[in-house]
């Protein structure tokens, strides 16, 4: 622990190694994904800081919030069961934007079926003019 150039230190007998350099947060993502991010901030008038996606939202009794969503490529929910699925932030943002009240992951739910739905349709149409 006497050289300088260690970035590993213990506090505690039994506590984790922790790190004591300082941590670039703007390289959190990769610049193309972020830019898919930021369209999405844009088409909804969204905020965001250096760390998180701040979503304004109002409650059932128009009382105005705002929701934190941390800027990662994926964001992960755990379920009751023990369960856990990884979920990419743009789906995040959309499915809190369109379904604020609801929970998360029923709000994800809801956005899947709707992109199931479409992509149904689209085959549909696609199988509609290769048949004529």
């Amino acid at each position: 622990m006497g050289d300088s150039d260690d970035i590993s230190r213990r506090r505690n007998p039994g506590e984790q190694w922790l790190r004591t350099e300082p941590v670039n947060l703007s390289s959190a993502a990769p610049l193309d994904y972020m830019e898919e991010v930021r369209e999405l901030i844009r088409r909804y008038g969204l905020q965001e800081d250096l760390e998180h996606v701040i979503i304004p939202l109002r409650d059932e009794k128009g009382r105005e919030m705002r929701c934190f969503l941390l800027k990662r490529k994926y964001l992960r929910i755990v379920y009751p069961d023990g369960n856990y699925a990884d979920y990419p932030l743009e789906e995040v943002i959309e499915a809190t934007v369109q379904y604020p009240l609801l929970p998360l992951s029923k709000g994800l739910d809801l956005l899947h079926e709707e992109l199931d739905a479409q992509i149904a349709k689209i085959f549909e149409n696609e199988k509609g003019v290769t048949d004529q």
